[in-house]
């Protein structure tokens, strides 16, 4: 839900951020943040924006799991453009998983391949839900981080934990799935849609 509220606000998240680095008197630090050197700078619009979005989402969730910290203008979200880079990759990883999802049916039309995937994972069905839960239970487990409480738990943390998963794709069972519906990497590639 908090990706989808980011991609639905991110025209006026884009504005505010461009804004937030333009704006008179706010100056930044060239700092090297453990990520390269990096241009450190506050970004209050841009965060008084994204704590209105987690607002949002927390009030329709009526609950919420892991921290709630927003990392803007720090040392692991150094500035407003690279928050926002962040959450435009949400797409990047998000496509290829539903893209491979709804092609296993289609991929089981083929006799040969609905043998191997009923004999790996049960059928087409239980597929699609091993790659999901696979998915649900490691890309937002706080995973991919130095350490908890900066990296791994707070909201943008979660894309760590997302794009960690995807570095591990290559050692899950399922992979040869994912190989078999055209995937080439999260790196927006050649995808057959």
């Amino acid at each position: 839900m908090l990706w989808r509220e980011v991609s639905n606000d991110m025209f006026k998240l884009w504005y505010l951020a461009e804004s937030d680095l333009l704006r008179e008197g706010s100056y930044y630090q060239l700092t090297n943040t453990g990520q390269g050197l990096n241009r450190v700078q506050g970004a209050p619009a841009t965060g008084k924006a994204i704590h209105g979005v987690l607002a949002r989402c927390q009030k329709k969730l009526g609950s919420w799991v892991g921290s709630s910290v927003v990392h803007l203008g720090d040392h692991n979200v150094p500035n407003a453009l690279m928050f926002i880079d962040k959450y435009a990759q949400v797409p990047r990883i998000l496509n290829p998983v539903a893209l491979v999802v709804s092609n296993v049916d289609e991929l089981c039309e083929d006799a040969g391949l609905r043998a191997y995937v009923d004999a790996t994972f049960g059928g087409a069905e239980a597929c699609k839900k091993h790659i999901l839960a696979d998915f649900f239970r490691h890309a937002f487990d706080g995973s991919g981080a130095d350490n908890f409480f900066d990296a791994g738990s707070c909201i943008d943390g979660r894309l760590t934990s997302a794009w960690n998963w995807c570095s591990k794709i290559e050692k899950k069972a399922y992979y040869p799935v994912f190989k078999l519906a055209g995937f080439s990497g999260f790196d927006g590639g050649d995808f057959r849609s």
